[in-house]
């Protein structure tokens, strides 16, 4: 199936990275997910922790990697925010959103996140999937401290890699018992997982529908 082949191809491109750089492939892929690209840090970091039980990573090295590359992608993200201003990330995302899974209701829910919150929430968000990513656009647009933004991201980033990292390893030590089960219903797990994709896909589709038809709702009664 397609999103099947999406998440295939996805997990791929992560254990390639990870596997052929190392340390440095860790930071790449998490830098990435961090600048608003959709590169899952949940298959990221818990691949990386399955590689600690096999004992190609250290857990805190490869944790600290983890943080430092959320650490870098965030930071762009958030100078292109500085810098650029909103609607030049407005554009970006009309632009080239769409081919990334990127919609601009996401840069708005980010950014009324930030004005609800505060700018603590650029490290509370580190510990949520999704949220994590986007938030580093407004707390830049906001004109944030940088040196705030860049401390509250690298530790929330770092508990963060290393929940994740930790549950990848606690996989990897028990993949001898766990594997039998999971080649027993291989095929519901992958079944299940595709459904979860299809899901989350048509939800963030639907959201982008409705905030476009808003949108020219808006536009039509001005």
């Amino acid at each position: 199936m397609f999103f099947e082949q999406i998440i295939s191809s996805l997990a791929n491109i992560i254990i390639y990275i990870i596997s052929n750089l190392g340390y440095l492939g860790v930071i790449l892929a998490m830098a990435i997910e961090s600048a608003c690209i959709p590169l899952p840090s949940e298959i990221i970091m818990p691949f990386t922790g399955f590689l600690i039980a096999k004992g190609v990573f250290n857990f805190w090295w490869a944790t600290l990697a983890g943080a430092l590359g959320c650490l870098l992608g965030s930071l762009l993200a958030f100078f292109v925010g500085f810098y650029k201003g909103e609607e030049f990330v407005r554009f970006l995302i009309r632009r080239h959103g769409k081919y990334f899974l990127v919609f601009e209701y996401e840069l708005d829910e980010a950014k009324e996140w930030f004005a609800k919150h505060g700018e603590l929430i650029t490290f509370t968000s580190r510990l949520m999937p999704v949220a994590r990513t986007f938030i580093s656009l407004p707390a830049g647009i906001s004109g944030m401290n940088w040196k705030t933004f860049a401390l509250y991201t690298f530790i929330g980033s770092l508990l963060w890699s290393a929940v994740l990292a930790y549950l990848g390893q606690l996989l990897g030590n028990n993949w001898e018992s766990l594997g039998v089960y999971f080649r027993q219903f291989d095929l519901v797990i992958v079944f299940i997982g595709v459904l979860l994709v299809i899901f989350y896909v048509r939800h963030k589709l639907r959201k982008h529908h409705r905030y476009q038809q808003k949108r020219l709702k808006k536009h039509d009664l001005n």
